[in-house]
């Protein structure tokens, strides 16, 4: 079975510099060379459901630019869908990413074209599942609350709609983001810890934990969002909360083993040996 999975969200261009150790406040140190690569936490997680078998649309605005014309080649290249991509007077957006030699992160986005983004009467019920996060604005996250069944990924933390919270069926967070929020209140909620793995909450209550394996962490960007994106895709073929927990932090940890947000997007063959070598 094929799963369909729309993603609301932002495509931007990251902009990376790799450090010996991240500046503190004030400081300024030497780095390498830019790196140019796709990203944006929506055209993330398009990437790795499409890698995790997924036929992927995602939603998204783009500049009317070199970046823009050069994103959309990117996300063609690895089977994404474009949706809503006119082009705006704002450039595309951009994200500036400092990674250090421990592949830990400090990340600025500017959201250009991103904050404009408006669905129209894009019909995301015809999608098994719609996944969202917080990098477009207000009007964009209350028309993807109108899909079957929303994955909410509250990042970056911000304040969110509260019909939108209310419509999602399940809300993704990391630690920091989950402070903000009442698990009680929420019908479903995964958070995730790193390299501790993720824990699965219905009504406040743990239903499900999953660890991740061991593996050499080159860069932790995107890490997050491919966890986003895989959770959804096996959530809407039908895994229960554990199988699906165990998969997406799989994958997220097999995310961290190369180079930029979409560098090593594993495939459904790649995280399943990765399973059969835990059980």
């Amino acid at each position: 079975m094929t799963v369909s999975v729309g993603v609301v969200g932002s495509a931007n261009v990251d902009l990376v510099v790799r450090v010996a150790a991240l500046p503190r406040r004030g400081e300024t140190v030497l780095g390498g060379d830019v790196e140019r690569s796709s990203g944006g936490k929506g055209a993330n997680q398009a990437v790795a459901a499409a890698a995790a078998g997924a036929k992927v649309t995602l939603f998204a605005r783009l500049g009317d630019d070199e970046s823009g014309r050069w994103l959309a080649s990117q996300l063609a290249a690895r089977g994404v869908t474009l949706g809503v991509t006119r082009a705006s007077a704002l450039p595309t957006g951009v994200a500036l990413i400092t990674v250090e030699e421990g592949g830990e992160n400090a990340i600025v986005v500017a959201p250009g074209a991103n904050a404009e983004l408006d669905l129209g009467d894009s019909d995301l019920r015809a999608f098994d599942v719609v996944v969202a996060q917080l990098e477009v604005g207000d009007r964009a996250l209350r028309q993807a609350a109108a899909a079957r069944r929303l994955v909410l990924n509250v990042a970056p933390s911000r304040p969110v709609p509260p019909e939108v919270l209310a419509a999602a069926a399940v809300v993704v967070a990391n630690e920091t983001e989950a402070e903000a929020l009442d698990l009680a209140a929420l019908a479903s909620a995964v958070v995730t810890r790193g390299a501790a793995g993720a824990v699965h909450y219905r009504h406040g209550r743990e239903v499900a934990r999953a660890i991740p394996p061991a593996v050499d962490v080159v860069d932790t960007v995107g890490a997050g969002d491919v966890f986003c994106a895989t959770y959804a895709v096996r959530l809407a073929a039908g895994d229960d909360d554990a199988a699906a927990l165990r998969y997406a932090v799989t994958a997220g940890a097999l995310a961290t083993r190369a180079r930029g947000a979409q560098g090593a997007v594993p495939t459904t063959e790649e995280v399943n040996r990765w399973l059969a070598r835990a059980s």
